[in-house]
């Protein structure tokens, strides 16, 4: 019998450092060095004689978000589950991180604020990796570029990649362009990775030699973006992580605040609308928007610290999946992973975290005595179609409510929104439903794992419990009880 979504997530999340790997393959590229590249190629470094990097944006990431990374500037979050897996591929580097300038909350008791419809929820859980990484993403990929790169067996060039090179059934290598240069250079492989990003080309050089392209799925979120850095001041607030998010209906407005304390004690903050509702580099825009809709730290963060450069934004037309284990035709020494595989509305802080995890699904793979250069790797896209799932629902279950958002929708849609939305109204107040959620929306655990019956049957009772209650309220005052008359 296979295994459950839930028990297959789990496995793939583990925070274990895998007990035995040797090496199968004498040469791996991988195509694209952002975070998901990078990750791949620590693994592939267990596997492979030689793993090279071809990277296009030979700019440095120590200097600020690159042109290859144009949502860089914005807010990015590391979800517990992606620092457990960065932890678990570049042990201590947490510990580094906080020793080169991340910063750490003043105490235990400092945690993330989460609005939800103007309401200050319960705090989130402290994660399984110790104090949460919140960092600029060019700070994090510095960091991991740097220990990637110390592996020996690893090596970076900078080029444009132009296609693969095909023999019979198989993925033999990679096309690039150097830096500088004119001509191709042709790099041979016994693996191939794709990891670049929503703009890979793959799907055009499968159909250009012979091959299906991947099914790919669309949600059209069309999210606006904006944000702006600030010198952090302990007299304009106290405010460590805050995350707001309103959802549309009931005359609200969807909207999606952060705030995150990052390196070099400063504050990164951003402001987010749909469709029409966007957000516009003008600084007196954006601070009117945080004074007047969002809560008060925002308004007096835009309003009376140091604005550090100006407004950055950023659109995002779609969340998209490209479906590889729906292909009934697949080419050996081919894999792909990251935002080219699945990018999810970022609101969310699935991306990184996702990309991490298909690092531990290339892992698994690798360590199953497969043939990578005679057999496609069917096995990993599976593994990692248990990944993309478990984001994918979460992050639709929510934008599919948008106004402007007209589907697809999933099947059983209407069963399994009427129970999310149970727990959900019920996790606002109780602690035990609360940390089962975060556990998800964390990418800690699949998102089945909220249909256990405990969970749904705990869910139930406090829906029941608020629905009499004013009933209760009624009869009793009737009786002449809770009114102060008798």
């Amino acid at each position: 019998m296979p295994a459950s979504p839930s028990r297959l997530f789990a496995q793939i999340a583990t925070a274990e450092p895998p007990a035995e790997t040797k090496v199968i393959m004498r040469r791996a590229v991988v195509l694209g060095g952002s975070i998901a590249g990078l990750m791949a190629a620590r693994v592939l470094s267990d596997h492979a004689e030689e793993v090279l990097i071809v990277e296009r944006d030979p700019s440095d990431v120590d200097n600020g978000p690159r042109p290859g990374v144009p949502q860089g500037s914005q807010v990015h979050a590391l979800l517990p589950a992606g620092q457990m897996q960065l932890e678990r591929w570049f042990p201590g580097i947490a510990e580094e991180a906080f020793a080169l300038g991340a910063p750490l909350p003043a105490s235990d008791d400092v945690t993330a604020k989460i609005y939800i419809n103007g309401v200050l929820g319960l705090p989130p859980r402290p994660g399984p990796s110790g104090p949460g990484l919140i960092t600029t993403r060019p700070f994090l990929e510095a960091l991991v570029r740097r220990r990637t790169l110390e592996i020996d067996n690893i090596r970076m060039v900078y080029g444009r990649a132009e296609g693969l090179v095909f023999t019979d059934q198989r993925v033999a290598g990679a096309r690039y362009v150097p830096e500088g240069g004119t001509e191709s250079v042709v790099e041979p492989a016994d693996l191939v990775v794709d990891a670049m990003g929503r703009s890979s080309r793959l799907s055009d050089w499968l159909a250009e030699n012979g091959w299906p392209k991947p099914p790919m799925q669309r949600m059209p979120i069309r999210l606006n973006y904006a944000t702006a850095l600030y010198q952090r001041d302990e007299k304009v607030s106290d405010t460590w992580v805050v995350v707001y998010h309103t959802m549309a209906g009931q005359g609200r407005t969807a909207r999606i605040g952060g705030i995150n304390s990052v390196e070099g004690d400063r504050w990164l903050m951003l402001v987010a609308g749909y469709d029409d509702d966007r957000p516009s580099r003008d600084v007196a825009d954006f601070t009117a928007r945080c004074r007047e809709q969002y809560p008060e730290m925002f308004g007096a963060i835009a309003e009376r610290a140091e604005l550090l450069g100006g407004v950055t934004t950023y659109h995002q037309a779609d969340s998209r999946r490209r479906d590889f284990h729906k292909l009934d035709r697949l080419p050996a020494g081919l894999v792909a992973a990251g935002d080219a595989v699945a990018s999810f509305n970022p609101v969310y802080g699935q991306g990184m975290t996702s990309a991490m995890l298909h690092a531990s699904c290339l892992s698994a793979y690798l360590r199953s005595d497969p043939r990578p250069h005679e057999a496609p790797a069917r096995a990993y896209f599976d593994q990692v179609r248990v990944v993309v799932d478990a984001a994918w629902q979460v992050s639709t279950s929510a934008d599919i409510e948008l106004p402007h958002v007209d589907g697809p929708y999933p099947r059983g849609y209407k069963i399994t929104k009427w129970f999310g939305d149970l727990v959900f109204r019920a996790s606002q107040t109780d602690p035990v439903l609360s940390a089962r959620l975060n556990r998800v929306t964390t990418m800690l655990d699949h998102p089945t794992s909220l249909s256990q019956p405990s969970t749904l049957l705990r869910a139930l009772r406090l829906h029941l419990f608020r629905t009499r209650r004013p009933a209760t309220a009624r009869v009793a005052a009737s009786n002449g009880h809770g009114t102060g008359r008798g």
